[in-house]
């Protein structure tokens, strides 16, 4: 038998995504625990679902980080890397970490995220949040979902583990996207941590393999 991994969560606001992979945790569909929660927002709502939980959580303020506007992803990332390397962590997730952490080597094909949207499209710098609804429903696609893949140093260019659908009405609100698409998240992205945890997930020339 596999002992459970260890999950460190990176995130920027209101945790409901982490409380989803909790919930998958308590119900056993998960054999994992949260190791660390990480915030780049001191208010972020998401640091007091995990403190509910007994989770350590840590502030890295992206704030801090601004010399203007222009931010420094790269002094950020690195001060979450020496928080994260020290706990070998199994796997890192980013659950609405509105930052771009840059992954260091040691945790390459170690750290996932999700995209509200079908990966190619929709997706890259700036496209992120309401901002993907937003563009789903001005282009007209009939097809939205979302899209769990591993991240690169690329905005949302790593392989992709898993992709869900759902459908797009012309009567849809970006808030109807938006609410569409969070069920399928919901679904994809605790499947995505599951499969990793069984070991049955395989980066090939860039290509996420799924072994039985």
């Amino acid at each position: 038998m596999r002992k459970p991994i260890k999950i460190a969560v990176l995130l920027s606001g209101s945790g409901s995504t982490l409380e989803n992979l909790f919930e998958k945790m308590d119900s056993g569909f998960l054999e994992a625990t949260i190791d660390i929660v990480i915030s780049s927002k001191i208010d972020a709502y998401g640091l007091q679902r995990a403190e509910r939980h007994g989770v350590e959580t840590v502030v890295v303020e992206s704030k801090k980080f601004y010399s203007g506007h222009i931010p420094d992803w790269e002094g950020m990332s690195a001060a979450i890397s020496d928080l994260l390397l020290p706990r070998k962590v199994d796997l890192v997730c980013l659950c609405g970490f509105m930052c771009f952490y840059q992954v260091p080597e040691e945790l390459s094909g170690r750290v996932m995220n999700v995209h509200p949207a079908l990966i190619p499209s929709f997706c890259g710098k700036g496209m992120y949040g309401s901002k993907v609804h937003e563009a789903v429903k001005r282009a007209g696609v009939k097809l939205s979902g979302c899209t769990v893949h591993f991240v690169n140093n690329q905005y949302d260019a790593g392989p992709i583990i898993i992709q869900r659908s759902c459908p797009v009405y012309d009567t849809d609100s970006v808030s109807d996207i938006a609410s569409r698409v969070m069920e399928q998240e919901r679904i994809a992205y605790p499947e995505a941590v599951r499969l990793f945890a069984q070991g049955r997930l395989r980066i090939n020339e860039g290509i996420v393999e799924i072994r039985d």
